[in-house]
């Protein structure tokens, strides 16, 4: 389903590597607001900027004063390859890259340069989630995955250095055991949240809104500046 881009939201363009892909650019409401900081979005495989789900997601952190940047991870014809192969949609190497390039726009950007960066990423996502952030530890400060294939970061996972939410529905039963595993490879910060009675679309009356409700604190906690002690 496409949605056109909401009042608060601009379509945007990154240039990664010769490729360009179409983004939408959220900005915190109500409109003037400062955000605290701003989350970029990993689909999951055969999705797009236009997933209703993390659109959802995206305007809930919007409400909590941080920026989205939705970004379609392949190139219209290579959305159609994938289609045909499934080829592309798993290749973390290529999906990892194209978020590096987006998070290096960012900080190009007037009003998002400043700004702490989290990854929030979904399915295949989730594990180009963890690459982007395990290459750029001093660039990424928070990731968040919904029914991720973070086992598919392989080694990157022991790298990661960010604070990492894994979201999983509960009858998710693979995905669950894979992202045990991955967690006993990782370092840093990670926990496991699993929603009870969700599949791994999150379908399900409230699911999404759990989802939407853990990443909302995980990022506000860790994106937001600390608070200065008042001068005496």
């Amino acid at each position: 389903m496409r949605v056109d881009e909401s009042p608060g939201e601009l379509a945007v363009h990154v240039n990664a590597n010769g490729a360009t892909l179409g983004g939408t650019l959220g900005v915190p409401f109500p409109f003037g607001t400062p955000p605290s900081g701003v989350v970029l979005f990993a689909h999951g495989s055969g999705s797009s900027r236009f997933s209703p789900r993390n659109r959802f997601v995206a305007g809930v952190l919007r409400e909590a004063h941080l920026a989205t940047l939705l970004l379609d991870l392949l190139t219209e014809d290579e959305e159609v390859l994938d289609v045909r192969t499934s080829e592309l949609r798993f290749d973390l190497d290529l999906l990892s890259d194209r978020l590096i390039h987006a998070i290096n726009w960012l900080g190009h950007q007037e009003v998002t340069r400043e700004l702490p960066i989290g990854i929030f990423g979904a399915s295949t996502g989730g594990g180009a989630a963890l690459m982007a952030a395990a290459r750029l530890p001093d660039r990424v400060q928070a990731v968040v995955s919904r029914g991720g294939r973070v086992d598919l970061a392989g080694e990157a996972l022991a790298a990661v250095r960010a604070p990492t939410l894994l979201i999983v529905g509960g009858k998710d039963d693979v995905v669950i055991g894979l992202n045990r595993q991955a967690m006993e490879h990782m370092r840093g910060v990670v926990r496991l949240e699993i929603v009870p009675g969700a599949t791994h679309l999150f379908e399900e009356r409230g699911a999404l809104d759990a989802v939407a409700t853990l990443a909302r604190r995980w990022f506000t906690d860790y994106l937001a500046p600390p608070v200065r002690p008042p001068v005496r």
